[in-house]
């Protein structure tokens, strides 16, 4: 296992390639004290008090922090709140609208506490954890703060990623991969010097960017002999049918996830971009 140390997250990175493990995004102490920080500044702005709780996402407790003057079972009450936000991943509000539409069986479910104010805390489209805000002026408040707290983590989880040409360069020379966000996108310094095999990404959509040389590409029709070669992956030795485009440096194509796509000729060599998104 190797993890990369975020100021926020921690981010888990399984056997790369193993379809059964998945990336995944934990939220940090550092992460829950930035939530609370965020919730407490708007408290004192709106003038009220809270009380603040930060569950990961197994609604374990990880920070809760009291305004002064909150009434005191305001603890109990945010903490439940975060952790059915986070086990039942859903704004507690739901659930308190739910109920209050006539489905009060709901009531009965354990460590359940549908009462507007707790939210879930999401990375790059995963949850990672919840808030839960207790003791404000009025439950829209205590939903805004926990709402304003959320923000926060997700703010700052996101970090401007540079390359200096140096790096690109070396990227180009052999083909690599410059970025890797996991589930979300990927960044290729692409370089063929050769035409390839029939290729069809069932997740992932291809943004292409000639930087230099031409290519003829094939785009839809049908994969010969496609087989699969890795989680979301196909190949075939060629494609029957389909659209032929030639590209030129500054061109850009899009592909579709789904769409067979194979590089039939290409000049020596061939360099692009391509960002792989979801």
């Amino acid at each position: 296992m190797k993890l990369k140390i975020l100021p926020l997250i921690v981010t888990a990175c399984l056997s790369a390639g193993a379809s059964e493990l998945a990336q995944k995004n934990t939220l940090t102490l550092d992460g829950a004290r930035r939530a609370i920080v965020a919730a407490v500044a708007q408290a004192h702005q709106n003038h009220a008090g809270a009380v603040i709780a930060i569950v990961d996402d197994g609604g374990n407790l990880m920070a809760l922090e009291r305004v002064d003057g909150t009434f005191a079972a305001g603890a109990n009450i945010s903490i439940g709140k975060a952790r059915t936000a986070a086990l039942f991943q859903k704004p507690t509000k739901t659930f308190e609208e739910i109920i209050g539409k006539g489905r009060t069986a709901m009531v009965a479910l354990n460590d359940f506490t549908p009462l507007q104010g707790g939210v879930p805390i999401v990375v790059d489209g995963q949850i990672v954890g919840a808030i839960g805000v207790s003791g404000a002026a009025n439950a829209q408040q205590d939903e805004e703060l926990a709402m304003t707290a959320a923000a926060a983590v997700s703010r700052g989880s996101k970090q401007v990623t540079y390359f200096d040409a140096a790096q690109v360069r070396a990227g180009f020379d052999k083909g690599s991969v410059l970025f890797n966000r996991g589930e979300s996108y990927m960044v290729h310094a692409s370089r063929r010097e050769k035409p390839g095999m029939a290729e069809i990404h069932t997740q992932d959509a291809d943004i292409v960017y000639v930087l230099d040389g031409t290519a003829t590409l094939v785009t839809g029709g049908t994969a010969t002999d496609a087989k699969v070669t890795e989680s979301d992956e196909l190949r075939g030795s060629a494609i029957e049918g389909g659209q032929t485009q030639t590209l030129q440096k500054g061109d850009v194509i899009i592909i579709p996830a789904g769409v067979p796509h194979w590089f039939k000729e290409v000049s020596n060599p061939f360099l692009y971009y391509v960002v792989k998104a979801r």
